[in-house]
């Protein structure tokens, strides 16, 4: 007898990635092609319409080879609805375009994303970057991969040599204290690393991470949609993946901390290195 996990279809990796990348190179080609949004109203209509468009070519794509797997809504502004997978199998996750403010003012950093969840879990995971032609995937057991080449995380031997970046979730001033508390960790990332930044997509910043560019990724506040792609991808290229407190990072966790086995150890030891940040 199968289980319901074997009984569940094959997933073609060729064939999700060369459909993400069609849809991103779609949207390169009209790349600033838009008027800037002025107000809020264009904003919003320029969001929803990058949005809607990035969606359904995934949809269209995917949905006729695989049409029993359903897809999330993409609830990256509720906070509720992010801390528990939905009571599913398996279903897609799919922050359609991350970084669309960006893209919306002609600057770099968004990419096309997608993940697959099975029994609760990111299962396969694609972040791709148009603008570099990246494409950053991992598969849950079986590593990850940069343009087909495999990742895998180094840790530096001192905190002062190390890159951090920090990210907040979308409209955290609506958290109580949540501005606060991200404010109070940026001023412990500038005590500890070498350099602190932040470059955009939370998924790319920690796909980056998963490919040596970045040391440490770092993040109060829950946000799982928003990182779950990156964070499956920096977990099989050998991340640690943790809560800023060190505990195991899980499904609606309240904050994030994902670098190099040990890193987070020494980093909540607040080991000092007296070096000036470039």
């Amino acid at each position: 007898m199968k289980t319901e996990r074997n009984a569940m279809q094959e997933i073609d990796v060729p064939f999700i990635l060369e459909s993400i990348r069609h849809t991103g190179d779609t949207f390169l080609k009209a790349f600033k092609q838009n008027n800037i949004p002025q107000g809020q109203d264009d904003l919003m209509s320029q969001f929803l319409e990058i949005d809607k468009k990035c969606l359904v070519m995934l949809q269209d794509a995917l949905n006729p080879m695989y049409p029993e797997i359903p897809w999330a809504e993409d609830s990256e502004f509720d906070f509720e609805q992010q801390k528990q997978p939905l009571d599913l199998p398996e279903f897609w996750l799919c922050d359609s375009m991350d970084g669309a403010v960006q893209y919306m003012r002609h600057l770099p950093g968004w990419t096309i994303n997608l993940v697959l969840v099975r029994e609760g879990r990111p299962y396969l995971a694609v972040i791709y970057d148009p603008m570099q032609q990246e494409m950053y995937w991992a598969k849950e057991g079986e590593g990850a991969y940069l343009n087909g080449k495999p990742l895998q995380v180094k840790a530096k031997s001192e905190l002062w040599l190390m890159l951090s970046v920090f990210e907040h979730p979308a409209l955290s001033k609506s958290v109580a204290g949540l501005n606060h508390r991200i404010g109070a960790s940026v001023e412990e990332l500038l005590d500890q690393f070498g350099t602190v930044r932040n470059y955009g997509p939370h998924g790319l910043q920690l796909a980056w991470l998963g490919a040596g560019r970045i040391d440490v990724f770092c993040q109060e506040g829950l946000d799982t949609y928003n990182c779950l792609p990156g964070i499956l991808i920096a977990r099989e290229a050998g991340a640690q993946i943790s809560t800023t407190d060190g505990q195991d990072w899980t499904w609606g966790a309240d904050s994030l901390f994902v670098a190099a086995s040990g890193v987070l150890e020494r980093f909540l030891k607040k080991e000092s290195n007296g070096m000036l940040s470039f």
